[in-house]
């Protein structure tokens, strides 16, 4: 009973832009995912004494690093893989691995220097940009991960097959500091798959210098008792299967403990951080003079959170402060110490998240966010220890979520002053020496633009950001409103609608969604090509709808609270309320509705047309969830528990049980290689739409995982249009 949807790219024609009847330039999809689209500069940051800054440029195919001036932001230096190349040696003659694409893995600056340490095809290379020579660091066959400088640029740790090294710039000589690292077995330096994706955010978080350099605080992780689950790859004619380390639900975790290792006398001692093995080690720094460790201890519960200060000498640790909620506590990454040994810590006591400053001893000095305003991410201090530059929005004005706002808070507690204008999405990323800061702006009409500013004024605008064509900067607008939801909320949305009074035809509506706790999809920032697919969508004929439940970010950790235990109805009212306010507009034709989402959404979408159908009449699941106890432990036990503690949670929140009610058009996406939600979530659902006798089309790509390569991911897009212009357009 199943069709499998098989469109080639070359078979989609190029559809006539329309407005109001009136034919316009051909634009093909194609043009929304153009590489051009892509920002030639991204990630960038600043040096130790923040003079410079730089970030990832790319030029066509090459990839490199180019860094500027950090007072007027003049270009200073650009530096590509190839050239190492040539100045190196073949990289990939070096080492017995299959060649590697020429790109600049990462980089960092070296304290003190002007040097950088670059990571290319997996190895090291010291490169100065006043000679324009590089050094090629390390030889071998296993990557070196995470590599940093010591705090005086003298060393440089990293974590190589699954140990911890240390290698010395003016010897050129490597000590494993580490040496019962095996894969699959322990890791030393290093996270495994789960604290990554979960923990920190899929940033690379293993080891901590100490402020004098001498040690490193490091995690190791004995996975050795972790459930493996295979992950089948195929393609020319050769299937393999890797098997991953990946904890499900109630399943066994990582043994992970803290360690710390004296650099020269390669002794190591483990910190007490206490007696429950399963608990989270979330979060690691050093106090600035060294003498205290600070770890953020989670429980596995996650109803927990203490502060531990723990000595690296003694590996004595005491709790410094707390935070508990009968739910779930979310974790953030905002903690930060101070030049005097106190710090800063971000919690959600009140129901929206606050940032406290702490003395040393852990006690709680000053509340630095002034109401009505909620944090969003602590950037850093400016102008030595005056104040701290954070990202906030405000939640006494109507759809005052949809944007962040850069401001300065004093520590001893006061007035917020705003450092830039409060319009569309800002971010910040403050200088080390704190007097500079650069500013990241967009909206939903307009891509990432990066400014040098000194304090609040601005210095410079760096190149490297996107320029729309003209035709597709005139693509159609958001407009931002709220909507009425269940019991009086008021829930934050948007659409593109077509223009006039009355409008001229009445248009089936698409409807992109998330859903998950504390989530958002209302934002006014730029979201490259999938947002310009929805504004061309409304180009072709169609609205363009989204709105946030009452779990999303808009209504706090109280409102998270409420999907505690059982996920969907929720999440399902949300998008009712939606189709209510929908059926309202002179404009919606609700017999044409499609609803569309990936990972959460692509769950979330599931749930809605099996637990309401007939509402609306296609939908695409992308790389969704349809067994909750098929997913990670960590992100799933916090919101529902463990599949024995709560059987009915799991089984009512899983869309594979509601199979046999499908009734709508429905188009299931996945990665074959997919290692965050497993392809496994897919393949149980397709199996019980069979026993159904239930019809579906269905899309699998061979090779992708989570996020789908540029190719896969604009044939997904073009697959998706033809499937919603099949059921949804006029005729078809």
């Amino acid at each position: 009973m199943r069709r499998s949807l098989a469109v080639a790219a070359a078979a989609l024609v190029p559809i006539l832009l329309a407005s109001a009847g009136t034919a316009r330039a051909e634009l093909p999809l194609a043009a929304l995912f153009d590489p051009a689209l892509q920002p030639r500069l991204s990630a960038p940051v600043w040096s130790p004494d923040g003079k410079a800054l730089a970030g990832a440029w790319r030029e066509g195919e090459r990839k490199g690093v180019k860094a500027f001036d950090a007072a007027g932001g003049a270009e200073l230096w650009t530096v590509f893989a190839d050239e190492l190349s040539e100045a190196a040696g073949p990289l990939a003659a070096a080492a017995e691995r299959p060649p590697r694409p020429a790109a600049v893995e990462r980089f960092s600056f070296r304290p003190g220097a002007t040097d950088l340490l670059l990571t290319v095809g997996g190895d090291l290379f010291l490169w100065s940009p006043g000679t324009r020579s590089a050094r090629r660091l390390t030889r071998s066959e296993a990557e070196e991960e995470g590599a940093a400088f010591s705090p005086d640029g003298s060393r440089i740790a990293f974590s190589r097959a699954a140990d911890l090294w240390v290698l010395d710039l003016a010897s050129g000589r490597e000590t494993r500091l580490t040496d019962d690292g095996r894969e699959d077995e322990i890791l030393n330096g290093r996270t495994d798959w789960v604290y990554w994706e979960e923990i920190w955010n899929r940033r690379f978080a293993g080891f901590w210098w100490s402020p004098d350099g001498n040690a490193l605080a490091y995690y190791r992780f004995d996975v050795r008792g972790v459930p493996s689950h295979p992950i089948l790859t195929q393609r020319d004619g050769e299937a393999q299967v890797r098997w991953q380390k990946y904890p499900r639900p109630g399943e066994a975790n990582a043994l992970v403990s803290v360690r710390v290792v004296d650099v020269e006398r390669r002794q190591t001692r483990t910190l007490a951080t206490g007696a429950d093995p399963t608990s989270y080690l979330a979060r690691v720094a050093w106090r600035p003079d060294g003498d205290a460790i600070a770890v953020e201890r989670l429980n596995r519960d996650q109803t927990r959170l203490d502060l531990l200060l723990c000595d690296p000498a003694t590996t004595i640790c005491r709790p410094a402060a707390a935070q508990s909620a009968p739910t779930w506590v979310d974790l953030a990454d905002d903690f930060l110490f101070l030049p005097d040994g106190g710090f800063l810590w971000s919690d959600e006591g009140s129901g929206w998240r606050d940032l406290a400053r702490y003395d040393r001893e852990g006690r709680r000095i000053a509340d630095l966010l002034p109401e009505p305003w909620v944090l969003d991410a602590s950037e850093g201090l400016l102008g030595g220890t005056r104040e701290v530059v954070v990202t906030a929005w405000r939640r006494d004005r109507p759809l005052g979520a949809c944007g962040r706002q850069v401001l300065a808070l004093p520590l001893d507690g006061g007035a917020a002053r705003p450092l830039a204008d409060g319009s569309g999405w800002s971010s910040a990323r403050v200088a080390p020496a704190g007097d500079r800061w650069l500013h990241e702006w967009s909206d939903a009409a307009h891509p990432v633009v990066r400014t040098l500013r000194d304090a609040g004024t601005l210095a410079a605008v760096l190149p490297g950001g996107v320029e729309l064509p003209a035709e597709l900067a005139a693509l159609p607008a958001w407009e931002f409103l709220e909507l009425p939801g269940p019991d009086g909320a008021r829930l934050p949305a948007r659409w593109i609608a077509p223009a006039g009074d009355p409008p001229p035809t009445r248009r089936p509506v698409i409807t992109y969604h998330y859903g998950g706790p504390g989530s958002q999809v209302v934002v006014d920032r730029w979201e490259g090509g999938r947002g310009l697919w929805h504004r061309w969508m409304a180009t072709r004929g169609y609205a363009v709808f989204m709105i946030d439940n009452e779990a999303s970010l808009a209504f706090g950790q109280r409102g998270e609270d409420r999907i505690h235990l059982r996920m969907g109805p929720l999440e399902l009212a949300g998008q009712l309320a939606g189709v209510a306010a929908l059926a309202s507009q002179g404009w919606a034709d609700t017999g044409r509705l499609g609803l569309w989402g990936w990972s959460g959404g692509g769950f979330n979408t599931l749930y809605s047309i099996l637990h309401r159908p007939g509402t609306w009449k296609a939908a695409v699941a992308g790389a969704p969830v349809t067994d909750w106890r098929l997913y990670d432990s960590i992100w799933t036990e916090r919101y529902l528990d463990t599949p024995e503690s709560n059987p009915e949670g799991f089984r009512d929140s899983s869309p594979v049980h509601a199979a046999a009610a499908l009734a709508d058009a429905l188009l299931l996406v996945h990665g074959a290689a997919d290692d965050n939600v497993h392809p496994e979530n897919s393949t149980a659902l397709v199996a019980r739409l069979i026993e159904a006798g239930k019809p579906f089309d269905d899309a699998s790509y061979p090779g992708q995982k989570h996020g789908f390569a540029p190719a896969a991911n604009r044939h997904f897009y073009e697959r998706m249009t033809e499937f919603f212009d099949r059921h949804l357009r006029p005729g078809s």
